[in-house]
């Protein structure tokens, strides 16, 4: 599902809490088991449960599935200061791995925040932690915001 195929006028945090309100989410949350779980102005939460979908050929979570999670929070909390004309893309993805997870880590979240936003580029920083709070990777994110095509 697009958010903007049904809400080309609304601003990017009514976009992403219809999204939310409706239960659905974007098909790669789907491929890797993830889902939004909170949004609000510059804040952005997603919720997965890691395990042997995303396996790597060592027996553990590969760190693409944490580097997917913490692009989305990143990306979703500057999407939820978007206006209605404006669209944005990752240019740069850092990520820092602090803690291995498999299908025993349970249920992670990767909370994301805006740092800055200015006319058409975007500072976020995402974390993502287990039930317990700990550190298992982080991120930090430049975006570029654009105009949307008419």
């Amino acid at each position: 599902m697009n958010v903007n195929d049904t809400h080309t006028d609304a601003t990017g945090l009514e976009q992403l809490q219809a999204l939310l309100a409706s239960g659905k989410g974007a098909p790669i949350g789907e491929t890797l088991k993830f889902r939004l779980t909170e949004i609000a102005e510059g804040h952005a939460v997603f919720e997965a449960e890691p395990g042997p979908h995303a396996y790597n050929p060592i027996g553990s979570v590969h760190g693409g599935f944490a580097a997917t999670l913490l692009d989305s929070a990143c990306g979703c909390a500057v999407h939820s200061r978007l206006r209605a004309d404006q669209m944005y893309t990752t240019l740069e993805l850092k990520t820092a791995y602090h803690r291995g997870m498999t299908a025993k880590t349970g249920t992670v979240r990767a909370i994301g925040s805006v740092l800055t936003m200015g006319r058409r580029t975007a500072f976020a920083e995402a974390r993502l932690v287990d039930s317990n709070d700990r550190l298992l990777t982080s991120a930090t994110s430049t975006l570029l915001v654009m105009d949307r095509p008419s």
